[in-house]
């Protein structure tokens, strides 16, 4: 082995389905619904539309739901919502949409903008999202410059809607030069932008409240859809008749679009009064008398909510609606519950790929990645945003397009817990470099602390420990302990099948290979330790930088692949490589994290800020794979040595 040192350098609705046919029963379609919502796995270069999806389940009798979720009120929440969505994306909705909010700055860049939510939620959140627009208000440019925005974040569906007309206005007050109908904003996207939008509108299974009369509202649906829309949502309802009725209106007129029920949970009396004002609905006199007697019990109401949605639920899938779309009201409780109950809820999803995927339409042909980011994939995308090709069953050239700068002000990016809680997992006041030590300890260990807290993340962690590095705890917490402070590993794993629970990943009939990687920070003083135990390990590859540039390594300059996965027909898969160059510019953040997001914490001068920067300057980062993946891995046999020595 070399051994080389290198000078580095209409108003708020939704609805849908196509078939009103009543075929396939919801309890039925669970295994088959779990296979479609992840059939585009395994790095399928072809961005599939949302119609597409949604009448492949309709076609199929495959049941499915989606969820609307609001902008957050202030920016403090912002991150707390999508962690909600993330939690609720477990569950397998085939998408999500996020309401125009005015008050907020739709068009915005603050972390309460519609258009900053739905950002996060495609590239980071990683789901298929939809965007309302309204043309209340606008001039028809505003609302290009909107639709181009939107396409250049990645988004590929809207809900074209006119927009609430305020209070205090008798009639819609159109702008010059704008748009006075949710029809006419369908017109606009398809005479500029043809076919790049899936084009969702509302529906209202009573009436629009500013309609002249039902039948007429159904007239002005049946424009949107001729004018292009792809599908309906309706707005919400509370007896699954009047959605019953309405498809058979609206198929009675020419409609054929799929037509999805909007479904509001009842989780509070204060929210059913908002809603219902808002949308200039009739609460049944059957929920009134039952909600009256408990309306201040909120815990009582959620109950019944929960039970009166679910059984309408049941009613509108036998009755042959495909689909359930949840006003969630940016709560998950309910909605959840219900899937469940229904069956819907995914209680296992399965990985595409070994990392957290993008719903941008632009990274669809993505599945390498370096193994760097494991742990914080949205600073990767972040990273590469503004790529223009994203690599396809090779990791190519490693000179490809540089990785971008990251920005910690980016709310998607910054981390999810407060700083008090921050304090409490990572040290009030430290006094010694062990205490770092020890934090990474408590991290690895998962233990609860005699104060009750415990270290669910690190800077170089979003979240906590993979399920595969649990066999490999002893090992990890015995060289954190002493100083080599892991930031990301995997063991290795020779032919698992791809449906393994932990280590699975991809279309079932496959299977799963890793080679044992490790990646540290060590400190200065034991790196000739390190690199003299390499020379006798010639098997091992390595890299080895400190903050300054200064780099070690084996002297291979290629992309090695980690990761890869072997499926009937068709070609092996590699989505996880070690990459020298990528290291590189790796190398500037996980330095960086030291001081923004730990040291930051201190006061400047203070002893707990010295000892991190003192650990952000004297250690080195390292990553080693063990390429011989049929054998029980030399790695900890090497790093032991190091202990030792």
């Amino acid at each position: 082995m070399v051994i080389s040192k290198m000078d580095s350098v209409d108003t708020n609705g939704h609805h849908s389905p196509d078939a009103y046919d009543g075929s396939a029963c919801h309890q039925n379609g669970v295994s088959k619904q779990a296979s479609l919502r992840q059939s585009s796995s395994n790095g399928s270069s072809a961005y599939v539309p949302l119609i597409e999806k949604i009448n492949q389940h309709i076609e199929s009798g495959t049941k499915f739901f989606s969820f609307e979720y609001l902008p957050p009120r202030t920016p403090n929440s912002a991150p707390n919502l999508l962690a909600r969505i993330e939690r609720m994306t477990a569950g397998g909705p085939l998408f999500i949409d996020i309401t125009w909010h005015l008050a907020g700055d739709p068009m915005g860049d603050k972390e309460t903008s519609s258009m900053m939510v739905a950002n996060a939620a495609v590239n980071y959140v990683g789901v298929e999202t939809m965007l309302h627009i309204t043309c209340q208000k606008y001039s028809k440019e505003e609302i290009r410059q909107a639709l181009h925005r939107a396409k250049d974040m990645g988004l590929r569906n809207i809900l074209a809607l006119r927009g609430d007309i305020p209070v205090n206005q008798v009639s819609s007050e159109t702008p010059k030069d704008g748009l006075s109908n949710a029809e006419e904003m369908v017109k606009l996207v398809r005479e500029d932008f043809g076919d790049h939008f899936c084009v969702c509108v509302a529906g209202y299974t009573q009436g629009h409240p500013d309609a002249v009369s039902y039948e007429q509202d159904l007239v002005y649906l049946k424009q949107k859809v001729d004018a292009g829309a792809n599908f309906i949502i309706t707005q919400l309802f509370f007896e699954a008749q009047h959605y019953i009725k309405f498809v058979k209106d609206c198929r009675a007129i020419g409609i054929t679009v799929p037509i999805i029920p909007g479904i509001f949970p009842i989780q509070s009396y204060n929210s059913l009064q908002n809603v219902t004002k808002l949308s200039k609905l009739t609460i049944p006199q059957s929920i009134i008398s039952a909600i009256t007697p408990i309306k201040d019990n909120d815990q009582a109401i959620r109950h019944l909510g929960i039970g009166l949605a679910t059984a309408m639920c049941k009613e509108l899938l036998d009755a042959g609606a495909p689909s359930l779309h949840f006003y969630t009201m940016n709560l998950e409780v309910a909605t959840i519950e219900i899937l469940k109950r229904l069956g819907m809820w995914l209680q296992e999803p399965k990985k595409c790929l070994p990392w957290k995927t993008s719903a941008n339409y632009k990274r669809q042909a993505e599945d390498v990645r370096p193994i760097f980011w494991q742990n914080r994939p949205n600073s990767y995308i972040q990273r590469t945003i503004e790529w223009d090709e994203f690599p396809n069953g090779r990791w190519g050239n490693s000179a490809s397009p540089a990785f971008g700068q990251l920005d910690y002000n980016l709310f998607y990016l910054q981390g999810r817990i407060p700083k008090e809680q921050l304090l409490n997992m990572w040290g009030r006041e430290l006094t010694c470099v062990q205490d770092v030590f020890d934090v990474f300890c408590d991290y690895i260990s998962g233990r609860e602390r005699e104060d009750g807290s415990k270290v669910v993340s690190l800077p170089w962690s979003d979240g906590e420990l993979s399920p595969e590095t649990l066999p490999l705890l002893d090992q990890l917490l015995r060289l954190n302990k002493n100083g080599i402070l892991t930031i990301n590993s995997q063991p290795s794993v020779n032919g698992a099948p791809s449906t393994d629970k932990v280590h699975g990943w991809g279309n079932p009939g496959g299977y799963v290979y890793q080679k044992a990687y490790v990646e540290f920070f060590i400190s200065e003083d034991r790196l000739p330790t390190l690199l003299s135990e390499l020379k006798d390990y010639p098997k091992v590859t390595f890299h080895i930088i400190n903050q300054a540039g200064e780099e070690f390594s084996d002297g291979g300059q290629d992309a090695n692949a980690v990761t890869w996965g072997v499926f009937p027909g068709r070609e092996i898969i590699q989505p996880t490589v070690v990459d020298p160059e990528s290291f590189r510019y790796w190398k500037d953040e996980a330095f960086a994290l030291w001081q923004e997001q730990w040291g930051s914490l201190y006061p400047a001068v203070s002893p707990s800020r010295k000892i991190i920067d003192s650990v952000r300057t004297n250690f080195y980062l390292v990553n080693l794979v063990d390429n011989e993946f049929p054998k029980e891995t030399c790695l900890w046999q090497l790093l032991n040595g190091v202990l030792k020595a």
